[in-house]
């Protein structure tokens, strides 16, 4: 059990720990990238999601971005867009360029993002001009184009909310399909100080740390405490000598785990309010299942009749086979919050690890209390004949 909670800390500690610092100011792969038509920009980042990076030159006197964006369609013949936000740090109110083969040809268009759907083209709220886009040889997109921002940035300030994102196709009648909806995808925007050639992941220390914090408490709880209470219950109640201790620790474990599961269901809950037109249709309905059946165990504590009464045994076939399917569909779940969390492979391996600790542990006690059993029964019917001889009529 140790060892498979050390292993599950690992994951939460690189889970909670933030991603290292994107290279900023032209010092990362951004500095070597080479634009047609002899343009040139004097700062540049990699961007921290979708492969992505941007250039650009700032004029303060005049509130002019040159402004260079490359990446790469998720398919070929998608395409590809890069966006500033005035009035937030997500797709609502963007104010877009989007670049795809509309037409046949390689295209810029605007478009001011009204909601959570890229809506029609049209005017942005930056006036803009020089708009241009090319596929490159390596396929990669790069999309040119000149902002007026105003001599004092926009929001009386030179640090702006930037969003991008890239799509998999383009439809006959030149729209843009929608967009994956995967980690990176989500993740995709960042605050750009335009003087200081910075880019900073935006929401690191609010939406991602809320996503890690609900990741880490259900882990906890559907994932290592309510499997642990399950097999207190099951091999040490076996022991006569940890009677009640068992049952003290299989309350303990599982009571403790309802609290931070229920705190990692609410964390949930949250997340999706303010995640409006984003949504995880198996990761929610599996963690609702999970909730309200772990809801179920609890109040059935209240229920439970006594070990003589005639309808014990259908409390515990109850208790046993709804128990057993809050922790699979709680594992099942915690996989699926790795996926959208984008989780690295070897993370995703300590915690298999983790569960296959848990297993082996399970394996091994009940091999080793079906000995305790068969010997016990040996034993009480090695007892049992020799009372029983002890009565029989003598012979004459």
């Amino acid at each position: 059990m140790a060892v498979a909670v050390a292993v599950l800390a690992a994951c939460i500690l690189t889970l909670l720990t933030p991603p290292p610092a994107h290279a900023a100011g032209g010092g990362g792969r951004c500095a070597g990238e080479s634009f047609s038509a002899n343009r040139a920009y004097a700062a540049c980042n990699d961007l921290p999601r979708l492969g992505a990076s941007v250039h650009w030159t700032y004029d303060r006197a005049t509130g002019d971005l040159s402004v260079a964006f490359v990446a790469a369609p998720a398919a070929p013949g998608g395409w590809v867009a890069w966006a500033l936000n005035p009035s937030g740090d997500g797709m609502a109110g963007a104010q877009a360029l989007v670049a795809g083969p509309f037409s046949g040809t390689w295209a810029v268009r605007t478009y001011n993002v009204s909601g959570y759907a890229l809506g029609e083209p049209g005017p942005i709220a930056f006036p803009a001009s020089d708009l241009a886009a090319e596929l490159g040889a390596d396929g990669r997109v790069r999309v040119f184009g000149r902002l007026g921002l105003g001599a004092a940035g926009y929001g009386g300030g030179v640090v702006l909310n930037q969003v991008w994102q890239v799509g998999a196709a383009v439809s006959s009648g030149g729209v843009p399909a929608p967009h994956a909806m995967g980690a990176d995808n989500l993740a995709a925007k960042a605050k750009l100080d335009l003087l200081r050639a910075t880019t900073a992941a935006a929401g690191a220390d609010s939406a991602t740390r809320k996503r890690n914090i609900h990741g880490v408490l259900n882990a906890v709880s559907w994932g290592v405490l309510l499997p642990m209470g399950a097999i207190f219950a099951r091999y040490l109640k076996t022991f006569q000598a940890a009677d009640p201790a068992w049952f003290y620790l299989h309350v303990t474990c599982q009571l403790i785990g309802y609290a931070v599961g229920v705190s990692g269901w609410a964390t949930g809950i949250q997340l999706g309010k303010e995640s409006r037109g984003v949504t995880y249709t198996d990761h929610r309905n599996i963690g609702i299942a999970v909730f309200a059946l772990g809801t179920l165990q609890v109040l059935a504590l209240f229920l439970r009749p006594k070990k003589e009464h005639k309808y014990r045994v259908y409390w515990n076939m109850y208790h046993h086979s709804v128990g057993y399917t809050v922790i699979v569909l709680g594992v099942v779940n915690i996989f699926k919050g790795m996926n959208i969390l984008g989780v690295e492979q070897r993370w995703r391996t300590a915690y298999i690890a983790a569960v296959c600790v848990l297993l082996i542990a399970a394996a091994t006690l009940e091999a080793v209390t079906w000995g305790v059993v068969l010997r016990r029964r040996k034993a009480e019917s090695k007892t049992f004949n020799s009372a029983s001889n002890g009565h029989l009529p003598h012979s004459v």
